[in-house]
């Protein structure tokens, strides 16, 4: 990491994005907004891996553009998230492996998922789900959710967090406070979830509070949870969910990311320019924008103009970038450049097979 003492306000801004891209390569118009903006992070889906090499050289082509290491970023919790399918081989769900009843299991589940985003070049995986796994959201949450009770839900996350730890793979721990209780898909609505504030704290909350040491990430969900005595606005914009409780009652040291900010669930509460301007100064400190050039460019145009604007939000910007910064000179490694062999992922291939075998086979408990 190299040392920056004075870092102007646009290079702090577009340390907040973590930036999704179109294809399997860069084009020509993304390398050139990449290299204005200066993303913090870089996240890819199915769209953009199409097989190791070419996944390994995309994530390198867009660290070189960057003045710091990217996140690398990728959801990837198997089963109905997979974006690793069609390159290795698919991997069990969390609700799967949870279903065999055995530590040592969900353990594995973390060091394999960890094993393959380290192969094709990621250094950060969008998970564990602490969501609860209710009857409200079982439409939606489906296989994704683990278990009903938050005992079970702590012990599955603890020990497939020590499996992304043992391979030096960040995890991100969503979504904040819970979509347990939620019917609709934040992905197209708004989540209204009507549940009691001490109900929460001893349910929806209590895998927060008990992994909140271990997490690197924590994303914040585009749900609201109105109640006397709360805020009512989407969570991912609200300083009562982020900062009061996930940063001071929960105690989270780690990043604050909110959910991605193309998705309905927030784009139908407000524009996009004041859902991000509103999410830094609820105290989120990176803010994906996954897909669509226009919507990233408009997104750091509106923290840029703001933090010219207001003083106090130029300084919440650089409490954000200064978080950002000094978790990377921590946590992140110089970008390995290597392609990924035919043999290691042919092995690696293998294990994942054998270990959905396993899950496939082991009674349910």
């Amino acid at each position: 990491m190299p040392r920056r003492r004075h870092v102007h306000l646009a290079e702090q801004a577009g340390q907040i994005l973590v930036v999704g891209v179109e294809s399997t390569s860069l084009t020509a118009a993304e390398q050139a907004w990449m290299k204005r903006i200066r993303p913090g992070g870089i996240i890819l889906f199915r769209r953009n891996i199409e097989e190791a090499a070419q996944t390994a050289a995309l994530l390198r082509e867009a660290d070189r553009l960057g003045t710091v290491p990217l996140f690398r970023c990728v959801d990837e919790e198997g089963g109905l998230v997979d974006r690793f399918r069609e390159v290795i081989h698919p991997v069990p769900s969390a609700a799967a492996v949870f279903s065999t009843g055995k530590r040592h299991m969900y353990r594995r589940h973390g060091a394999l998922i960890a094993r393959e985003a380290r192969a094709l070049g990621f250094n950060t995986v969008f998970a564990p789900v602490l969501d609860l796994a209710l009857k409200e959201s079982a439409g939606v949450m489906r296989t994704r959710a683990v278990a009903a009770e938050p005992w079970r839900v702590i012990d599955y996350a603890r020990y497939f967090l020590s499996g992304l730890a043992m391979e030096e793979i960040l995890g991100c721990g969503k979504h904040f406070p819970g979509l347990g209780g939620a019917t609709a898909d934040s992905h197209q609505d708004t989540p209204v979830v009507h549940r009691q504030t001490r109900m929460m704290w001893r349910t929806d909350l209590a895998p927060w509070r008990a992994v909140a040491g271990k997490l690197p990430f924590a994303m914040v969900a585009h749900a609201a949870y109105p109640w006397p005595g709360r805020d009512s606005a989407v969570a991912s914009v609200s300083r009562y969910w982020v900062t009061n409780v996930l940063r001071r009652q929960v105690r989270f040291k780690g990043i604050i990311v909110s959910d991605d900010m193309e998705m309905g669930g927030i784009l139908s509460q407000m524009p996009l320019e004041e859902a991000v301007v509103k999410a830094v100064l609820a105290g989120v400190q990176m803010i994906p924008v996954c897909r669509d050039a226009g919507l990233i460019d408009r997104a750091y145009e509106a923290l840029v103009r703001e933090g010219e604007r207001s003083v106090a939000f130029s300084e919440a910007v650089a409490s954000a970038w200064r978080k950002i910064y000094r978790s990377k000179k921590r946590w992140l490694q110089p970008v390995r450049r290597h392609t990924p062999s035919g043999e290691r992922l042919n092995r690696l291939c293998e294990e994942v097979k054998a270990f959905g075998q396993e899950v496939a086979e082991a009674p349910v408990h």
